[in-house]
């Protein structure tokens, strides 16, 4: 009874904090991380009301039903695999690997020489494995925060397109350079040199989870053929996504390799590969668009609930962090800006990606859990929950602000929630209005 209730309260606070960030022009994802840490433990939380539903008294509590952030992150990597359409590849796919790849190898180099340099000023402050280890964490941009943005104000164009694809790449590369840097961490601390771990499972991992991901979307699409109303086939695709994420938290060791998945590639290449095999998949994927709306809801107050404001009381942790944060953001910033500088894409792309690539949030958070193997992993845990705190609060605007400026939103969202911004269906649009 008591979740029930947890979950509605989340729902009503998110969604009415959204009414009063519209009159501030900001993004409603903003205004859901703020009703979570209204309700966390820090705030409503603390006053004892949770015995009756009302806020979360403590973190467990918030991490209790984890499995709904899990969910819509899984259904945040299906939707985002629809941008994966062979057409759009032929149109910028080279583009959108040469950028993904180089601006997050370009973030973790700043990131590293920040935090290195910081190590050999204060040696006691940070490690050089955790320096090393939070180098790679800052390659990972939050795909939920971006795809909210794009989704509320109807964005729509060549940088819209590209930050899609950016986005959904630049995990695939985080995974590869964390396992590395994580692994090498390992090694200066045990002195123990594990190519298995440096190399070998990074790969295997990203190998399993594109080929599971394929498996499941050709499984789906095989499946839907046996339907033909449109709620059932949303029904199947549901029942499809949550068996996938469900699969991707598998884990096994087999003659001391560890197997695993990552959540984002399956559930990424089974939207992926099932968009580009089902020739009705677009008009299925705007009815499962809409089917998750309180699912991502949801995420983005949980999420908030998570923020750990006592963080904010160590000043060792600020310091880390507002390293971080600077080297993070100069990285995203200049790696975005020269990639596309590389590739040839338009002024406004170079001058406006690299800030729409700034939120960060659970994937970071996962790799920061995975790093307190370390010795000091506490510090990396507590750097980066600080650094998602302040992303996850200023990102969406900034994101919203460079699409503006990138001419990809209408200004106050003067659009109608039912008609896409994009310039050939406006024109039609109100041409049908003047007849």
């Amino acid at each position: 009874m008591l979740i029930l209730i947890e979950i509605s309260i989340c729902l009503i606070a998110g969604l009415m904090m959204s009414r009063i960030a519209k009159l501030m022009n900001l993004p409603a994802v903003t205004a859901y991380l703020v009703a979570g840490l209204l309700l966390g433990p820090f705030c409503i939380g603390a006053l004892g009301l949770s015995g009756i539903g009302v806020g979360f008294g403590s973190l467990e509590q918030v991490a209790s039903l984890d499995i709904i952030s899990q969910a819509a992150l899984g259904f945040i990597a299906f939707t985002i695999g629809n941008e994966f359409r062979l057409e759009q590849l032929k149109q910028m796919g080279t583009k959108a690997i040469i950028i993904g790849i180089l601006q997050a190898v370009i973030t973790t180099v700043f990131v590293d020489v920040a935090l290195l340099a910081l190590h050999f000023i204060m040696p006691s402050v940070i490690s050089v494995s955790s320096a090393i280890t939070l180098g790679a964490i800052a390659a990972a941009t939050a795909p939920a925060a971006t795809l909210m943005v794009v989704r509320q104000y109807k964005a729509d164009g060549p940088m819209t397109k590209l930050l899609l694809l950016v986005v959904a790449i630049d995990d695939a590369v985080g995974l590869v350079l964390f396992s590395a840097s994580f692994g090498i961490a390992k090694v200066i601390e045990s002195g123990e040199i594990s190519l298995v771990t440096v190399i070998l499972e990074p790969i295997i991992e990203i190998v399993l989870s594109i080929a599971l991901g394929s498996l499941v979307g050709l499984a789906l699409f095989g499946v839907e053929k046996f339907f033909h109303s449109r709620s059932k086939r949303l029904s199947i695709s549901i029942a499809f996504v949550f068996l996938t994420i469900g699969l991707s938290m598998l884990e096994f060791e087999v003659g001391g390799i560890h197997f695993g998945f990552s959540l984002l590639l399956v559930c990424m290449m089974c939207g992926t590969l099932f968009c580009n095999v089902c020739d009705f998949s677009e008009e299925l994927m705007g009815r499962i668009d809409g089917w998750t709306a309180p699912l991502f809801v949801l995420f983005f107050v949980l999420s908030g609930a998570e923020l750990d404001l006592g963080i904010l009381s160590n000043p060792l942790v600020l310091l880390i962090g507002a390293v971080y944060i600077v080297a993070r953001s100069l990285g995203k910033y200049f790696g975005a800006y020269s990639s596309c500088a590389m590739t040839k894409c338009s002024k406004t792309i170079q001058k406006h990606l690299g800030i729409t690539l700034l939120p960060q949030a659970g994937v970071a958070l996962g790799m920061a859990l995975t790093a307190q193997q370390l010795a000091d992993g506490h510090v990396v845990r507590n750097v980066v929950l600080f650094s998602v705190l302040i992303y996850e609060l200023v990102g969406p605007a900034l994101t919203k602000r460079s699409l503006i400026a990138a001419g990809e939103i209408i200004p106050e969202n003067k659009t109608s929630a039912r008609t896409p911004n994009n310039p050939v269906k406006k024109i039609f649009h109100i041409g049908e209005q003047q007849k």
